[in-house]
């Protein structure tokens, strides 16, 4: 069984994170573009496990106009 947030935050690092820190961006500029905490930002792209909360997860999923049940079919492929 896989670790779900394990999944969630390597999926956003892998595929939002770091083609936004390739284009120059900060992680503050992430941060506020998705309505988070830069706090969070380090949290999500940490090596160790964050339990990212649904409410976190809905703001970036609203930022860049997923639905929540979209974000989770992306992860499962």
């Amino acid at each position: 069984m896989t670790n779900i947030n394990i999944e969630i935050c390597g999926f956003i690092t892998k595929e939002w994170l770091h083609p936004w820190f390739k284009e120059g961006k900060s992680q503050n500029a992430f941060a506020i573009r998705h309505n988070i905490d830069e706090s969070t930002v380090r949290k999500i792209k940490s090596k160790t496990e964050y339990r990212i909360p649904v409410e976190t997860l809905i703001k970036i999923c609203d930022a860049r106009g997923i639905k929540l049940s979209d974000f989770f079919k992306m992860i499962d492929n």
